[in-house]
């Protein structure tokens, strides 16, 4: 970002102004200096959190985990350049039923979040001065948290519902899915390779795969295109078993590790 690391560090401190500039965001309460509560609506799906602070370190990082609801912990650092700033994110997440599952292998959270990042980068470079600030410190946990820090958390079983722009029927989902990569991905313009971020989905248990759709091998490697071809089964289309994202750089050969710059 073409700003000094003060400048955009202040800004991300104000976590209830974030619906204003990321379009995934819809709520955010800050319950205290290192709690807060969350509410996003990605691919159609809205999902409720309270996250805890778990490092905040002014102008290098805010790191997190949730408490309760949808399972996620990441961290955000800043990196000063000398009158410009580099922002990387790498973020965790556990994808709850089949649509979600679905969203995942279309990389809809990761999309949402690029997406994001970029509407951040031009709303804070359009202002070039921060709304805010605060400049305390969390100290607690260092390095990045896992799913494992939000232990408490295991998904949040619906209690933000779905939104009204999703009708039932997987089919109608998987749809909507498409349409939220599709939208992420025009958001981010001409300016896409700036914007990298890292999405480390876990899942548990792998989704369940109607009888008529090929099951793939668990030592295959399928690479999933951004709108998958639909294979005769109304609203699938995804191999169930798929992993990795295509032309994403992996970090020790792991294609559920990645991490990704601004």
């Amino acid at each position: 970002m073409n700003l000094p690391v003060t400048t955009v560090y202040n800004q991300w401190t104000q976590f209830e102004e974030f619906p204003q500039f990321m379009g995934g965001i819809k709520q955010i309460t800050q319950l205290s200096d290192d709690r807060l509560e969350w509410v996003a609506e990605i691919g159609g799906i809205r999902r409720q959190w309270e996250a805890k602070i778990l490092e905040q370190v002014p102008d290098r990082k805010v790191s997190w985990a949730a408490t309760e609801g949808a399972t996620n912990a990441g961290t955000v650092s800043f990196e000063d350049l000398g009158g410009t700033t580099r922002v990387n994110l790498v973020l965790e997440y556990e994808p709850e039923g089949l649509v979600e599952k679905v969203g995942d292998k279309l990389n809809v959270v990761e999309n949402q979040a690029k997406a994001d990042l970029q509407r951040f980068k031009e709303f804070i470079e359009s202002e070039s001065y921060a709304t805010g600030a605060w400049r305390g410190a969390v100290t607690g946990q260092s390095g990045t948290p896992t799913v494992e820090d939000a232990e408490q958390s295991r998904g949040d079983s619906g209690k933000a519902g779905v939104s009204g722009k999703v009708a039932a029927g997987v089919g109608v989902a998987a749809a909507a899915a498409v349409a939220g990569v599709a939208a992420a991905t025009a958001g981010k313009g001409n300016k896409e390779e700036e914007t990298v971020v890292d999405t480390v989905p876990v899942v548990d248990s792998a989704p369940v795969v109607p009888e008529t759709t090929p099951v793939v091998d668990d030592v295959d490697v399928v690479d999933i295109d951004p709108v998958p071809a639909v294979d005769g089964v109304p609203g699938t289309g995804v191999p169930s078993d798929s992993q990795g994202l295509q032309d994403d750089t992996l970090i020790n050969g792991d294609p559920t590790d990645r991490r990704g710059t601004l």
